[in-house]
């Protein structure tokens, strides 16, 4: 039976690997690789520097082209959007599972973060197992989310005493607003810089943008007019130099606040 990892990898630091990563990159023989294009090349590089230190066994390095995928599809169609997104991705999963992977063979996806924090190969992987035209069994190693990333860089817990904290999208946040009853939510896939919308609410930020890489950026503060202008103009400067951006923050309402 073939054998598919999937991967943790962090959230760009290669020091935030953990062993089991490591003995899992070292068991592997053929790593799928998804090419997202040129704007996030150095993305690439840095899974290529991690395969460099860490894929110590024979091994080969396989690469598909990502499918696009509509992200400024409409509340009401994204839905529609996404599961056609994945339905396209697990037709590329399935085709590299099964022409580029011996029966018997160590497989592996590099997924950025934790596998199981908003990413899609755990859900992709077990529609392509459903077909039924490829036998494998798939295992997880779980890895260095941005939150946790995002919380450690800020020297902040992602909870205050007691209360609860909630992980959402920013899609979600501009749609709903803020959570009921929740005091700490963690923003992630926010490309409508939601935060916008909360500013003079008594609500702190912590932000964050390519962390754990040298391009990082950090900004936290109480969240008014003039720290969400920054962060705006901040994110929109680093986009362009670099042609994609991935940020998160933590929304922090405290009884100071």
């Amino acid at each position: 039976m073939k054998q598919i990892y999937v991967i943790g990898i962090g959230a760009g630091d290669p020091g935030q690997l953990t062993l089991q990563a490591v003995e899992a990159l070292g068991r592997t023989e053929v790593f799928f690789l998804l090419d997202k294009g040129e704007e996030k090349a150095d993305l690439a590089g840095l899974r290529e520097l991690i395969l460099r230190r860490h894929a110590t066994g024979p091994h080969r390095v396989v690469t598909a082209r990502d499918p696009d995928r509509d992200r400024a599809a409409p509340s009401a169609a994204y839905a529609p959007a996404v599961d056609d997104w994945r339905r396209r991705r697990a037709d590329v999963y399935e085709r590299l599972i099964a022409e580029e992977l011996p029966d018997g063979g160590h497989g592996a996806f590099l997924v950025w973060g934790d596998p199981a924090l908003y990413d899609s190969t755990l859900g992709i992987l077990g529609e392509v197992h459903a077909r039924g035209t490829e036998d494998f069994a798939w295992s997880v190693v779980p890895g260095v989310s941005s939150v946790s990333s995002l919380a450690a860089k800020h020297r902040v817990g992602l909870n205050q005493v007691g209360r609860p904290v909630q992980i959402t999208t920013g899609r979600r946040l501009a749609d709903q607003g803020l959570p009921d009853g929740v005091d700490d939510v963690v923003v992630m896939l926010d490309a409508r810089q939601a935060f916008g919308a909360f500013t003079g609410q008594g609500l702190h930020i912590y932000w964050g943008a390519y962390l754990g890489t040298p391009d990082e950026i950090l900004l936290a503060g109480p969240l008014d007019d003039a720290l969400a202008g920054r962060i705006r103009a901040v994110r929109a400067e680093a986009r362009a130099r670099k042609g994609w951006i991935m940020d998160t923050y933590l929304l922090r309402r405290t009884d100071e606040g």
